[in-house]
């Protein structure tokens, strides 16, 4: 992260706390127009806080980064942050972090689903547990307040395809993993 002015004596833990808070402001801000695609058109920045959560409470260790990251996984993609203004704002590691997991928009929505089955694999294991920990935000948005105009056939048409993705990792975060596979089953295998 690039270097602020902290007050004197403050922890670590008190720093952390907030570059996360800045980070949760400049998504709100940044993302105010959106709203989620589903019936219920919920602002989208809870989505950004969902994902952020998810990535916090499946770590081991703290990565302060990470939950950055998780808060701004979607700037460069949907509201045209670029990775320099990430990374002077952010630090590099935020920066790359957002990128890594950033669809290119100038392609074809069909070709960059199919990057993310065929780019899986080769994924940080830190981007792994973001692009994750989306997914499993995603889904649950589609179960519970999924887009008007999608079929039953759409939404299981996403649902193979975010398996596919989340297969394709290498090296998974065992919770999120069993979070994301429970979630899917909700979907597949409804009672």
């Amino acid at each position: 992260m690039p270097e602020t002015s902290s007050p004197i004596g403050a922890t670590p833990e008190l720093t952390s706390v907030r570059a996360i808070l800045k980070a949760a402001s400049f998504a709100a801000e940044r993302h105010a127009a959106q709203k989620r695609k589903g019936a219920a058109g919920e602002p989208y920045v809870n989505h950004l806080l969902e994902v952020a959560h998810l990535v916090s409470t499946a770590l081991s260790e703290p990565d302060t980064n990470l939950v950055i990251a998780a808060l701004l996984h979607d700037t460069i993609e949907d509201v045209g942050v670029s990775k320099d203004e990430l990374a002077e704002t952010f630090g590099d590691d935020v920066a790359g972090l957002v990128a890594e997991v950033t669809d290119d928009k100038s392609l074809p929505k069909a070709e960059r689903k199919r990057l993310q089955v065929v780019t899986a694999p080769s994924k940080s294991v830190r981007a792994q547990i973001l692009k994750l920990a989306d997914k499993i935000s995603n889904l649950r948005a589609i179960m519970s307040s999924p887009p008007p105009d999608w079929s039953l056939e759409r939404r299981r048409e996403y649902f193979a395809w975010a398996k596919q993705v989340v297969d394709g990792f290498t090296a998974p975060n065992p919770l999120l993993k069993e979070e994301f596979e429970r979630t899917h089953r909700k979907f597949t295998t409804p009672s």
